[in-house]
């Protein structure tokens, strides 16, 4: 065709306008919508069009909207949107790490992995590639990250490890809801250092598999704990070397728990164990009953050791030392909750064997509740002596007396209905640092015994924040520093009321609610609503 004829004049503005509209984000409306040769008779040539067809046409461009933050859950905490395309993988894309960012390897290989792309390991990125930088003078903590989407290559970098695998996270998951990572730069980190999940596989055990399922959905969810409640009463699910009689028949093999630990650190995800003493002891008890906590009377007291014998101590303290040894976070939880001796009015008529060590051990104005105080930080001792960090339930900490709980046990604040419960604000003037495991919002009690009901996702993604630690009162905000995150628990008191699969159901929406107010507690962007629908998108969790 005559380039300067009136039909190539229709043609180059229609293909003009075609380009700018097309694309991702495309700004041409509805101008686009004309293609060429679609004109059947094209208008008369003016002396202007003719004298404007005489110089070079320009080059069709793109232009593209502000980005918006991808959807992610959690939500990222702030997104600098910038225009362009975003990204997503294409044929020739590539994960790569960027020069001494060696320790990466493992998050790199991940994510090429799901990507479907090549990993080329320490490289210069190329376009469409993707790759991971670790900036120890990068301001954030060590989970915070930076993710930079510009000229067709995505850059993720963070003071540490964990925080580059949650940016990594964020990719799977942008391109999962929206197609494409989009452009701009995130900038990102939790609101708290401690966010996960309890289960308790003593009352009810599950496979390793179903574990291992539980640890790869919390990772992607960027909750970064798994705690496990592994003796109880009815069973003891590790494998012990030391005592071996107190392990029920269907356990974990220690290898079982290596392979475990192994993937979930590979995910940044910790494993923290939990022993619990001096209650909840009737696993043990079974095969040692000479150990029963009795009343004067001669009754025995379900669950309870005898603490005031030296025994029961070094047959806890053998199992402490050698699950220590088993589970290499920093963090070991004794327990303290529940302990039968001190549920009765009258503690010290009631035992009058406690009653006489307290004064013994601790002197003359010592009862019940100061030996008990002294058996929580005597085995707070021995697993800080394998270098963990000692937790326990809150009601296992008591007001008064002559001993007190150590400053560096951290509470695990589950309930205000127990007997002498103390609410949370005495906990914090005392300066100790909290979790939260409030019952209100986040236990999850296999068949709802006690009044307790199965909780919900919306009413934890619309109500609850770490603040709110009893109830559904938030505690001052000037207490917010020493609430250390959460965990949602599941717990088995009738363990055949839920099959593990309906459980893993079960607790889907909940797990996903609660990892959003432990990133970020300020009101969520989205509508309960929209969230669940989002959480349908990026599916996992079963």
């Amino acid at each position: 065709m005559n380039r300067h004829s009136p039909g190539g004049l229709v043609a180059a503005v229609v293909l003009s306008l075609t380009a700018a509209g097309c694309g991702n984000g495309g700004d041409g409306g509805d101008r686009g919508t004309s293609a060429p040769g679609t004109a059947t008779t094209p208008p008369a040539a003016t002396p202007e069009a003719t004298t404007a067809e005489t110089s070079p046409s320009p080059s069709p461009t793109r232009t593209y909207p502000l980005s918006t933050a991808p959807r992610t859950i959690p939500s990222v905490r702030e997104h600098e949107p910038a225009r362009g395309p975003g990204w997503r993988p294409g044929g020739g894309s590539a994960v790569v790490i960027a020069k001494g960012s060696a320790a990466l390897a493992d998050e790199a290989r991940l994510l090429a992995d799901e990507l479907k792309a090549a990993y080329r390991g320490e490289a210069a990125p190329r376009p469409g590639d993707i790759e991971l930088a670790l900036n120890t003078g990068q301001a954030g903590g060590p989970e915070s990250y930076t993710l930079t989407t510009r000229d067709g290559r995505v850059r993720i970098s963070g003071p540490d490890q964990a925080g580059v695998f949650y940016g990594t996270r964020t990719v799977k998951q942008a391109l999962r809801s929206g197609g494409a990572v989009p452009e701009g730069v995130i900038r990102d980190r939790p609101a708290k250092p401690q966010r996960g999940l309890m289960v308790d596989i003593a009352r009810k055990p599950y496979t390793v598999g179903w574990i291992e399922n539980r640890v790869r959905d919390l990772a992607d969810l960027k909750l970064n704990q798994l705690h496990l409640h592994f003796a109880d009463d009815q069973a003891i699910r590790i494998a012990s070397d030391t005592h071996p009689e107190v392990v029920a028949a269907q356990h974990l093999s220690k290898a079982e728990m290596r392979r475990i630990i192994a993937l979930a650190q590979r995910l940044h995800v910790t494993v923290v164990p939990e022993f619990d003493s001096p209650g909840h002891l009737g696993a043990v008890l079974r095969a040692h009953p000479q150990l029963q906590l009795r009343n004067v009377q001669g009754t025995p007291r379900r669950g309870a050791i005898d603490i005031s014998k030296p025994a029961s101590a070094r047959i806890v303290d053998d199992l402490l030392r050698e699950y220590a040894a088993l589970f290499p976070g920093p963090w070991f939880h004794v327990g303290a909750d529940e302990y039968q001796a001190l549920t009765v009015r009258d503690p010290a008529a009631s035992f009058p064997q406690l009653a006489r060590a307290a004064r013994q051990k601790y002197g003359p104005q010592a009862g019940v509740e100061d030996l008990a105080t002294g058996w929580l930080n005597d085995r707070a001792a021995v697993v800080n002596a394998a270098r963990k960090k000692a937790k326990a339930w809150n009601d296992g900490f008591f007001r008064g007396g002559v001993v007190s709980a150590r400053k560096d046990i951290e509470v695990e604040y589950w309930t205000g209905k127990e007997i002498g419960a103390r609410p949370p604000v005495e906990y914090l003037r005392e300066g100790r640092r909290v979790v939260n495991l409030n019952d209100e919002y986040l236990y999850y009690v296999l068949g709802e015994p006690n009044q307790f009901t199965y909780p919900t996702g919306r009413r934890i993604y619309q109500e609850w924040t770490p603040q709110v630690l009893r109830g559904s009162t938030p505690v001052p905000a000037r207490y917010a520093g020493q609430i250390l995150g959460g965990r949602f628990a599941v717990w088995g008191d009738l363990p055949n009321a839920q099959t593990a699969d309906q459980v893993a159901r079960g607790i889907r929406m909940p797990l996903r609610a609660t990892s959003q107010k432990l990133w970020d507690p300020a009101r969520p962007p989205l509508t309960w609503e929209d969230f669940r629908a989002l959480a349908d998108r990026l599916g996992g969790g079963t």
